[in-house]
């Protein structure tokens, strides 16, 4: 069994695309990115999905942006999509959207916060659904409940049990932060048990709700935002557990080591970031502001001009990703000289420890 983590680096043909169907959710998690002001607020209809889906499918063969015409790479490596909220399971015709997805071809994953609304388990078949992700951040109500709310824990716990007795791949996205991270080694007993095949840990981003940090019961502010050595003397060692008893773990690589290259992904891969209003991010670092490099209009996706985010991801600067500079600057730390410590990398550079891997 090899535990060493591998880079997952962006891969040429392949394309991901984040698509959050509606806003809505019956959680206000603590954390949670979602800013209706530029997100929209309105769920998608079936009929206006299915023309989205066309439009960024490897049937279509040109993603047309006005002028810019994006041809599909001569390596075509799939196209994964993976349908986001609010809660998505809140979309009465989600079972509908999936199964017209992967007519498509697309890899499907259905992001939910474990409450699966309208009987998703009865009305979608585990053959037509890729990965059924569930999020949960703590190993017990008192630690997870805190950031998503009473009695989050127990009901999804309860439907992770019931999806993977009914045969789904299930996933586990864990969002580690200031509030939690002491907590996350103790996730792998409670994986194990609850019979997760892949565990996501995903660092907390300075958006929506997270911005402005939070006060605790006493009136103290308390960032979520997590030091480089807190994240680097956890988050590997966690991870390595996890393999060890047979959970595939994926992580951000936060850090670059010296001599790593810095690659930003709106530059060199095939990801876009799409919401209710129309609005089409390359990086989810921006999806806080109206500097989306893309619009869909009247079927099409539209190249917006002036300054917009794929200006910035042509910068070289010595922090690394140029918009954690400009976005969220308080994970970089200096010496006395005015050097960053540590160059971040793209938010979508990944390390990955799979078990069954030769």
């Amino acid at each position: 069994m090899n535990l060493q983590p591998k880079t997952v680096g962006f891969k040429a043909g392949e394309r991901n695309v984040f698509f959050h169907i509606l806003t809505g959710c019956n959680l206000a998690c603590k954390h949670c990115y979602i800013n209706t002001e530029q997100h929209g607020s309105n769920m998608l209809s079936l009929a206006t999905i299915k023309r989205w889906l066309n439009l960024f499918s490897r049937s279509n063969t040109h993603l047309t942006t006005g002028k810019v015409q994006r041809e599909s790479p001569a390596i075509q490596r799939g196209t994964n999509l993976i349908l986001l909220g609010g809660e998505p399971t809140m979309h009465p015709n989600l079972s509908e959207i999936i199964s017209y997805a992967k007519s498509l071809q697309f890899t499907v994953t259905v992001d939910s916060n474990g409450y699966l609304f309208h009987d998703l388990l009865d009305k979608t078949r585990p053959d037509q659904l890729d990965y059924l992700s569930f999020s949960l951040d703590g190993p017990e109500p008192e630690i997870n409940d805190l950031i998503r709310g009473e009695g989050v824990f127990q009901v999804c716990t309860k439907n992770i049990r019931k999806a993977v007795a009914a045969g789904f791949t299930v996933s586990l996205i864990y969002t580690v932060s200031n509030r939690n991270i002491d907590h996350l080694p103790e996730m792998v007993p409670l994986l194990k048990e609850l019979g997760v095949f892949k565990f996501f840990i995903q660092v907390v981003g300075l958006r929506g709700h997270s911005a402005a940090g939070d006060r605790d019961r006493n009136g103290d502010s308390k960032a979520w935002q997590i030091m480089p050595e807190r994240w680097l003397n956890v988050v590997p060692q966690v991870a390595a557990n996890a393999a060890q008893n047979g959970i595939h773990v994926v992580y951000p690589k936060v850090y670059l080591k010296k001599g790593e290259r810095f690659e930003c992904a709106g530059l060199v891969a095939e990801n876009y970031f799409i919401f209710p209003n129309g609005r089409v991010y390359r990086c989810p670092l921006c999806e806080d502001h109206p500097i989306n490099e893309l619009n869909i209009v009247d079927g099409r996706l539209i190249k917006n001009e002036g300054l917009m985010e794929d200006k910035f991801f042509q910068l070289s600067i010595p922090e690394g990703c140029v918009m954690n500079k400009l976005l969220q600057p308080g994970n970089i730390q200096y010496d006395q000289n005015g050097i960053p410590q540590h160059r971040i990398s793209c938010c979508l550079l990944k390390h990955e420890i799979d078990p069954d891997a030769d």
